[in-house]
């Protein structure tokens, strides 16, 4: 690992104006250090912010404010996320490690990068980690590559569970700008696809931080699931993930949100699935189509397009789930 320099900024103020084109912020660690000690990132100068942004989740009339600096466990186990937006819990509590979890903050969650191992490997091809080099995994071993929103430059995934889950659930990114100023961004627009440009991964301002994620109310509390499909249980990352969930009168599917992990660049929304649900009776037939209508937009690359039927299982899966999983 590179030598660095390490400060400790005591508020939101000091940190903005202490970064450089050659420093980081660090919160939890549990993704840049691994990428500091396979030198994929060096900087010169790490910001501890641990002490600076707001570390509280706070329930208001409209929804939840999370701190950027809730640890991933703090909020899974909070009993306001637990009664209103159990998705959140279940996704997260499937992500990671025990350990990982207690460490992880909830801004780093939504920017750690992905888990592709041409990404990891400084001897292979890496648009992502140096653009320009290639997209090593485009005609190799892309078993664990995108299936959709994917471009010749990177089909890598983005790794996160929660952030599957926030996307679901129409959250948005409140962010502090390296002048000061506050901007609130649309969850489904703080992640980025790839197109010529995958070295970067979302749509954060230059030197901003993330200072707290808003998730809306919603009426999603009965019924949901997030179905995490991977090679193993524990500590390992999703091939497909879902988040689903589902606002019932009756029989009657009110709205309907999906979402998926380990398909694309970003947490991915099923929209035209969503909308053939709205107003359709939960029935087998239905939930089998609207599997259908997602998997029709993929788009599978050479060793990975097993993932297209056990996207539309999943799909299936977790809707029937969402019927009898109750909180």
């Amino acid at each position: 690992m590179k030598p660095f320099e390490y400060t400790k900024p005591k508020t939101v103020r000091e940190a903005l104006s202490s970064v450089t084109k050659h420093s980081h912020y660090i919160a939890g660690g549990t993704n840049l250090v691994d990428l500091m000690k396979k030198q994929i990132d060096e900087p010169d100068k790490l910001l501890d912010i641990t002490n600076t942004l707001p570390d509280q989740i706070e329930v208001k009339d409209n929804g939840v404010v999370i701190g950027a600096m809730v640890r991933n466990t703090a909020i899974a186990v909070n009993k306001a996320i637990l009664e209103s937006w159990p998705l959140l819990s279940k996704a997260i509590l499937k992500g990671a490690s025990p350990q990982i979890r207690n460490m992880a903050s909830a801004g780093g969650n939504l920017l750690q990068r992905t888990r592709c191992p041409y990404f990891y490997d400084l001897t292979l091809p890496c648009n992502k980690r140096k653009n320009g080099s290639g997209c090593g995994a485009l005609k190799g071993n892309n078993r664990m590559g995108a299936i959709i929103g994917y471009s010749d430059a990177c089909v890598a995934v983005h790794p996160s569970d929660m952030c599957v889950a926030l996307a679901a659930l129409d959250a948005k990114v409140n962010i502090r700008k390296a002048d000061g100023s506050e901007e609130t961004m649309n969850f489904l627009d703080f992640h980025r696809l790839p197109g010529n440009n995958p070295e970067k991964d979302n749509n954060l301002p230059e030197n901003a931080l993330i200072t707290s994620i808003f998730v809306p109310k919603n009426n999603f509390s009965k019924h949901f699931e997030y179905l995490k499909l991977r090679d193993r249980e524990s500590y390992a990352f999703a091939l497909v993930s879902v988040a689903a969930a589902l606002d019932m009168d009756g029989n009657q599917i009110s709205e309907a949100r999906l979402a998926s992990g380990g398909v694309a660049h970003k947490p991915w929304r099923w929209t035209k699935a969503e909308a053939f649900l709205k107003g359709k009776q939960a029935t087998a037939e239905n939930f089998a189509e609207a599997a259908r209508i997602a998997a029709e937009d993929t788009a599978p690359l050479s060793t990975n397009a097993f993932k297209v039927p056990l996207l539309k299982g999943a799909i299936e899966t977790a809707l029937h789930t969402c019927l009898t999983n109750k909180a």
